[in-house]
């Protein structure tokens, strides 16, 4: 393999064809999945001025037309209180969210949209849905479905067996594969 085609494969290209077809499978996914996410900030920074992580708080207040609480919106989001503290700073300013103090505890703040917020949400979630069907768009609908039943079932699977279900994972982007030892019970 030619050292750029090396390159264009990014986190792929560090599995080997001796490596474990596990190892080689679970880059590749993680390869597919930067792949989406680089190509959905590209074009929400093109498009809309924008950023993934606005996009996600918006998406998280716009399932939640009553709102959340900042410290639900940050569980949501799985950022520290005060990413979204800041954020909510910038989107209140700019008039697509609003704060307000919970009725049921005063020293708490609840935010959700603004009607400027969900309709420049909106927007953004449209062209966010067509960029998915594109980018998917080599797959058959039976492809799909398959794929998405497949994830679902491993990810039971990974629950089942963590640890800590409820804590998040820490991001194994920077783990390198295990080569496989060529001569088990031999010696490495």
């Amino acid at each position: 393999m030619s050292r750029l085609a090396r390159v264009e494969l990014g986190l792929e290209a560090r599995a080997h064809r001796e490596d474990h077809l596990d190892t080689r499978m679970w880059l590749r996914l993680l390869a597919c999945s930067t792949d989406i996410e680089q190509a959905i900030r590209q074009r929400l920074r093109q498009q809309f001025g924008t950023t993934l992580s606005r996009f996600d708080y918006l998406a998280q207040l716009e399932r939640h037309p009553k709102g959340l609480r900042m410290s639900e919106l940050s569980a949501c989001l799985m950022v520290t209180g005060g990413n979204v503290t800041g954020l909510t700073d910038q989107l209140v300013q700019e008039g697509w969210v609003q704060r307000t103090e919970d009725s049921r505890d005063r020293r708490v703040w609840r935010v959700r949209l603004t009607a400027e917020g969900r309709r420049r949400f909106e927007q953004m979630a449209a062209a966010h849905e067509g960029w998915l069907r594109q980018l998917f768009k080599p797959m058959q609908n039976a492809e799909k479905k398959a794929l998405y039943d497949q994830l679902g079932q491993l990810r039971q699977h990974l629950l089942a067996t963590s640890d800590s279900p409820t804590t998040p994972a820490a991001p194994a982007a920077a783990a390198w594969p295990i080569k496989r030892n060529p001569n088990p019970g031999g010696r490495p």
